[in-house]
């Protein structure tokens, strides 16, 4: 197999895509997207299939360290989280207030204000988004198999937009499978 430098791109059968971001004498050290972190991968592990080979395996100045991996991954962390804060809720639901009302009047009524309710349903929303592309994405599952997860998906988002009416703009809103009638 190849000698691979810094910043070499391959793909492991099992982890998918990754850089080699430090060489040692018999591993190197490979950055896999899809684990998030890095794994030590034999030189002479066979089935790493290389994307773009670099030769560079001296110069330290070029070295991508686990540190500036996770400068990366927190910078782009931080900007997804931003993103939450960009969905917008109604107007007439500033300062409002959700209260759950037991039918036992013995028992305590519970009152959320309603941005903070709202922030929790856009995070759900954006986490089936996340599910929906690493199911898309996923290599092991056939797509027979992707479109029944992403039918249960789709069902998901359907049982959800009871909310709707709490996003400003439509195409914030969720969306289940138009009925056939």
């Amino acid at each position: 197999m190849q000698q691979l430098g810094f910043g070499s791109r391959v793909e492991h059968p099992h982890f998918g895509k990754g850089v080699v971001v430090d060489l040692g004498s018999e591993f190197y050290t490979i950055w896999f997207k899809s684990q998030n972190s890095t794994k030590s991968i034999g030189k002479d592990y066979t089935e790493l299939k290389i994307l773009e080979a670099t030769t560079d395996v001296n110069s330290s100045n070029q070295q991508i360290t686990l540190a500036d991996i996770e400068l990366a991954l927190n910078n782009i962390l931080e900007q997804r989280l931003h993103e939450f804060q960009l969905v917008p809720l109604a107007n007439k639901w500033n300062n409002g207030k959700l209260i759950l009302q037991p039918n036992d009047t013995s028992l305590q009524s519970k009152e959320i204000p309603i941005d903070v309710f709202f922030h929790k349903i856009v995070m759900v929303r954006d986490r089936l988004r996340l599910i929906e592309q690493k199911v898309n994405a996923h290599k092991i599952l056939t797509d027979e198999e992707k479109i029944d997860i992403q039918q249960y998906i789709t069902a998901i988002y359907g049982s959800l937009t009871t909310f709707n009416i709490l996003f400003k703009e439509t195409h914030h809103q969720f969306k289940g499978v138009a009925s056939k009638e």
